[in-house]
């Protein structure tokens, strides 16, 4: 089951879905008690866009094994992309207390906290996601957004920097690093660092308009 696991999520991620399918229905044919087949038959359906249909695979894995981490996790994946954010984040705690500890799961439980409104539980996890993958931009990013509307500026522009620098190209760091040196009165700076977000990407609309701000108080 294991090789043939391995396989599968190759052919996944080289988008060859049907013959994913194939390989993962003779697994589950062959193992139908193992929760593997069913979990990672939930995983390729997230990648197809079916995330409905993901659900189902995943809570007959858990109905096997309700301690199985990657099927909470995947689970959470899936019920998050349906937009059922309590529900995704109970499926990650459960993922978390099976024994995951990686920063994919911590970066999701983040992100539900921002869709719950709970502003503590996103710093912490997506904190907890950067301590764990110090290259995982995007969560060094959602971790510096925490910290800026949570009022501590030092830290979400030491973040932001750190994003910049693994990221050259990243706009919206250039342009929240603007928003603070507005916030410090420091136009010059801020100029120049929105200016640098509308050129790596011409359709920045809060960049733009950040610009014009700064235009009219001249």
């Amino acid at each position: 089951m294991a090789d043939t696991m391995v396989h599968v999520q190759q052919l996944i991620a080289a988008r060859k879905y049907e013959q994913a399918a194939k390989a993962l229905d003779a697994a589950i044919s062959a193992h139908p008690d193992d929760p593997t087949g069913y979990t990672n038959f939930g995983n390729l359906l997230i990648a197809m866009g079916d995330s409905r249909r993901a659900v189902t695979f995943f809570k007959k894995a858990l109905s096997l094994d309700e301690t199985n981490g990657p099927a909470s996790f995947g689970c959470g994946n899936a019920l998050f992309e349906l937009g059922r954010y309590q529900e995704a984040s109970t499926c990650f705690t459960d993922a978390q207390q099976a024994g995951i500890n990686d920063s994919d799961l911590f970066y999701m439980i983040g992100r539900c906290g921002l869709e719950l409104g709970r502003s503590g539980q996103a710093l912490t996890a997506f904190q907890r996601a950067v301590e764990l993958n110090g290259a995982d931009v995007e969560a060094r990013f959602q971790y510096a957004l925490m910290l800026a509307k949570l009022g501590d500026l030092s830290a979400a522009e030491k973040q932001f920097s750190a994003v910049i620098r693994a990221d050259a190209l990243h706009a919206d760091a250039y342009y929240n690093l603007g928003v603070i040196a507005a916030f410090r009165d420091q136009a010059e700076k801020a100029r120049q660092l929105f200016e640098r977000a509308l050129k790596l990407n011409p359709q920045h609309i809060l960049a733009s308009n950040a610009l014009k701000t700064l235009d009219n108080k001249r």
